[in-house]
């Protein structure tokens, strides 16, 4: 999708299996160190929940609502769709007729009011992914809405608060990971738009329509009941003291795991050098801005242009390295909020993630690549500037190679990083599970019957994301943004790689139920999800 300035105001397996989990330690740790501890100056609180509908949720909106409020409206039809994706055509759902859906832009302040008619045979919803919105219109079943039953309608009223580059999708089921999903971009009035012009690129992991369905996927994850390849796995406890380890930076420290791969029942992982086990789905297709690398989308400009790219993860088991042949990205903000420019060669981005990076284009035909970290395979656009050849589908860019960023790696501008002050309750979200069974925890627990972590309005917050597995999880919270401590970039998703921990702050200000999970969509949907409950 591109903006002119001017214009402006997987039919085989599909299920890879990883070699090694590290779940079960991960649950030695739990019953030896407690479950859920909040560690708080005041401990837990035992007030109510504050509820989607309480008065606590409508007065922050109207906090939020600034005099002379502008809306924006805009609809959205949620049906079965036949799509072309380049040459391939599947059938699949979408918003509309198109992968992805609709643009939806707004300016920050503005009311944004999005009809949604249901015209599938089932239940939907729509979340609307890094926006710190009231609560009950967070689009998340079962803790802040009914469904959006089959044949009905429903309306999404919401001030947009915060500037930005956030997108829209299903919080039902494996939903996701059909055709389900689009970009909203809310504009700064006070831009100072030192760029000539803007390229909304979206990145996804596709196997629907191709001999399977995601709920197959899903179906088949859930039906993987053991292994004899995982027995005794409980003597894994002693990775403990690995926790927070620098030295595992570049995971170097994985090459002894080699030949574990080929357990009895286990398939060949797919690895990843940064990011460890890099998935559990095999996808057949990798799409850039829905079209396959047989049959890109093109991005035109002209040579000399600075261009913004605003580049948003919509897959749902993929995490994917971007670069541009012939280019270094200056990246300039993360998740919605700027942060202090830093050049790259490639940008890794977690699902959920959203990086906004200017690009002064040369001269030429340039391939745009989003390869599958620890996958096989890629998508592809093409930036074209001038003549030259079109890029291969499989071409390799060197820049993927070279220098790699990751948002850990980022640090807040001043303006953009939360002010100074105490800590007044610390949880701990442990990250554990296991491929057989299928089960991925928090704290032990799978949702829905996991125990909420409880908050009351006022308190700093700060949230620490312990990974006790091989895999790395992009952990997303709902409702609010929050700053790393390490380096303050301002987020609401971010990867937490193998037995790493990361630590984020962020101020209870959004009463509300609100969902905390990891944005690989078959571990949400298998117990990797809890609720951050505001008390009174």
């Amino acid at each position: 999708m591109t903006v002119d300035r001017r214009d402006q105001g997987r039919v085989a397996s599909r299920v890879g299996r990883r070699s090694v989990l590290f779940g079960a330690g991960g649950l030695g740790v739990l019953a030896a160190g407690g479950i859920g501890i909040l560690k708080a100056t005041g401990g837990p609180s035992s007030g109510d929940a504050v509820d989607a509908g309480s008065a606590a949720v409508r007065r922050a909106e109207a906090e939020r609502r600034p005099a002379g409020q502008r809306t924006v409206t805009a609809d959205l039809r949620v049906q079965s769709a036949t799509v072309s994706l380049g040459g391939l055509v599947v059938p699949t759902w979408a918003y509309g007729d198109s992968v992805p859906g609709p643009l939806i832009r707004a300016t920050a302040g503005d009311l944004l009011k999005v009809n949604v008619d249901n015209a599938l045979g089932s239940e939907t919803s729509v979340h609307w992914h890094g926006i710190a919105l009231r609560n009950d219109m967070d689009g998340v079943p079962g803790i802040t809405q009914r469904p959006i039953a089959a044949g009905s309608r429903f309306t999404y009223e919401f001030t947009v608060p915060d500037p930005g580059t956030y997108f829209y999708h299903p919080h039902t089921g494996v939903q996701l990971d059909r055709g389900l999903y689009g970009v909203l971009v809310v504009d700064d009035p006070a831009e100072p738009g030192a760029y000539d012009q803007e390229w909304v690129v979206v990145l996804d992991d596709w196997v629907d329509g191709t001999g399977t369905t995601p709920d197959a996927i899903l179906e088949e994850l859930l039906a993987t009941t053991g292994s004899s390849g995982m027995d005794g796995m409980d003597g894994m406890d002693g990775m403990d003291g690995m926790d927070g380890m620098d030295g595992m930076d570049g995971m170097d420290g994985m090459d002894g795991m080699e030949g574990m791969h080929g357990m009895p029942g286990m398939g060949e992982a797919m690895q990843s050098p940064l990011l460890g086990g890099a998935g559990d789905v095999t996808y057949p297709h990798y799409l850039v801005n829905g079209r396959t690398p047989g049959a890109p989308a093109t991005l035109t400009g002209e040579p000399g242009q600075r261009v913004r790219i605003r580049i948003i993860n919509a897959g749902s088991d993929t995490a994917f390295r971007l670069a541009i042949g012939g280019h270094r990205l200056t990246v300039t903000h993360s998740d919605g909020f700027p942060v202090q420019e830093q050049a790259t060669d490639a940008l890794l981005i977690g699902m959920g993630e959203r990086y906004d990076v200017v690009v002064t284009l040369a001269d030429g035909a340039f391939p745009l690549v989003a390869s599958a970290e620890g996958k096989a395979g890629q998508g592809l656009a093409v930036v074209r500037t001038g003549s030259g050849r079109a890029p291969r589908g499989d071409v390799r860019v060197a820049e993927l190679d070279g220098q790699v960023l990751l948002g850990t790696d980022l640090v807040a501008t001043e303006a953009s990083r939360l002010p100074s002050r105490e800590v007044d309750r610390s949880i701990d979200l442990v990250l554990g599970g296991t491929m057989a069974p299928y089960r991925w925890t928090i704290n032990g627990e799978v949702f829905p019957d996991a125990r909420p972590l409880e908050v009351v309005e006022g308190e700093r917050i700060r949230l620490r994301f312990e990974n006790r597995t091989m895999m790395f999880h992009p952990m997303h919270l709902h409702g609010h943004t929050y700053g790393q401590v390490r380096g303050g970039a301002r987020k609401d998703t971010t990867i937490v790689r193998p037995m790493q921990t990361v630590e984020v702050d962020f101020d209870a200000t959004n009463p509300g139920q609100w969902a905390a999970h990891c944005h690989n969509i078959y571990h949400a949907e298998s117990g990797m999800m809890t609720t951050v409950s505001y008390r009174t």
